[in-house]
């Protein structure tokens, strides 16, 4: 019996190592997807934020060193950039969640039985992805134009002073990152809410709980995950936008951020290093921020 149970093992130290092999195999293609894709340009932009000037000094020649000075040249001049794009990106994050969890609550949960009505309704919420980006900020720049109807409106009701405009303030950046972002949050709080069982929304009404006490106790907890989903969806890409705070779009001087000093100093100014830092600062921003958001809320898992 032992011979038996010593010969056993063969066929199945053979079959891990088939099996083994078959993942490896399937996972070969998108390991080399990132390796190519998201490892090699993350060093490169990281080797690209510690060059040097070129011996030349002229402007855009650099050569490879370790310039640390990069990282505190970029947070010394940008900081207002940076507190700017952080701070657009919260508001506008928050003001997604507002209305995403209404719509999504009602899509996924009051209209749950009439399956026409549902996909419908998030068909419309996804619609916008079948424009491009730039064509739905163009679209919006023209909309909130001095001389557009809307802003005539807003003018003869008094929202605007007649002299204010629209175009190029804060408040025409923010409602362009809304915009533009809002079914990154509405969808994870779509499926979310979706699969919620009703009958613990039922079994607390039956216990006498108020509507609003069903909400807090039951509702918001079970799609929690959701929300976290959501807010990280919105506001990464949020923060790292250019877009929108563009002259060229909704934005001016006074709203750039973080991605359009990048731009600016990767396309007009021609100092890799100074974009690259900026762009690695970023990067650790958002990553500090969403692990000790993802920490706080109780979904390491989401990690």
């Amino acid at each position: 019996m032992a011979f038996a149970a010593f010969g056993s093992s063969a066929p199945t130290t053979q079959g891990q190592t088939k099996s083994g092999r078959v993942v490896l195999a399937l996972l070969l293609p998108g390991l080399i997807y990132l390796v190519l894709f998201f490892v090699i340009p993350l060093v490169s932009l990281v080797l690209t934020s510690l060059e040097a000037p070129a011996a030349s000094g002229k402007i855009g020649e650099y050569v490879p060193g370790f310039d640390i000075g990069n990282y505190s040249y970029v947070v010394t001049k940008y900081w207002p950039q940076i507190a700017r794009s952080f701070g657009f990106a919260f508001l506008a994050t928050i003001i997604s969640l507002l209305i995403s969890y209404p719509l999504a609550y009602f899509i996924g949960v009051k209209a749950r039985s009439r399956p026409m009505l549902q996909r419908m309704l998030v068909t419309l919420v996804i619609a916008p992805f079948f424009i491009s980006f730039l064509l739905r900020t163009i679209a919006w720049k023209q909309l909130l134009a001095d001389h557009s109807p809307i802003m005539e409106w807003a003018h003869q009701v008094g929202l605007l002073s007649p002299s204010q405009s629209f175009i190029g303030s804060e408040a025409a950046v923010v409602f362009g990152l809304v915009y533009n972002f809002i079914p990154f949050m509405t969808l994870p709080l779509y499926t979310s809410l979706e699969r919620l069982d009703i009958r613990f929304l039922e079994a607390g009404s039956d216990l006498y709980a108020s509507p609003a006490k069903v909400f807090r106790k039951i509702t918001l907890p079970l799609s929690m995950p959701g929300i976290i989903s959501g807010t990280l969806l919105t506001f990464i890409p949020i923060a790292g936008d250019y877009v929108n705070a563009s002259r060229d779009f909704l934005g001016s001087s006074n709203t750039s951020m973080i991605g359009t000093m990048v731009d600016a100093d990767f396309l007009q100014n021609r100092n890799y290093p100074a974009a690259s830092a900026m762009s690695v600062v970023l990067m650790g921003i958002i990553l500090i921020l969403v692990t000790w958001y993802v920490r706080k809320s109780g979904t390491e898992d989401l990690l």
